[in-house]
């Protein structure tokens, strides 16, 4: 299987790409995920805390366009 194969909502994307996708430093998006209790959980695929973090495309834009819907509410 390969990973293009997967639908977008499936995909992953690892934390350095999320964060500079963000235009985000690595700090902020820590700041980020601690402040923002719906940022969604990165997936780890090993124990230790320097394993890699990646995390779920479809989760990350769900979130932002709550976001976005909120910013049009207030």
């Amino acid at each position: 299987m390969h990973i293009e194969s997967l639908p977008t909502d499936q995909q992953l994307i690892s934390q350095p790409s999320l964060y500079r996708s963000l235009d985000m430093s690595r700090a902020g998006l820590e700041k980020l995920r601690k402040n923002d209790p719906s940022f969604p959980r990165p997936i780890k695929f090993g124990e230790s805390r320097q394993s890699c973090a990646y995390y779920i495309v479809g989760e990350v834009k769900s979130w932002l366009e709550t976001k976005m819907s909120q910013r049009g509410a207030a």
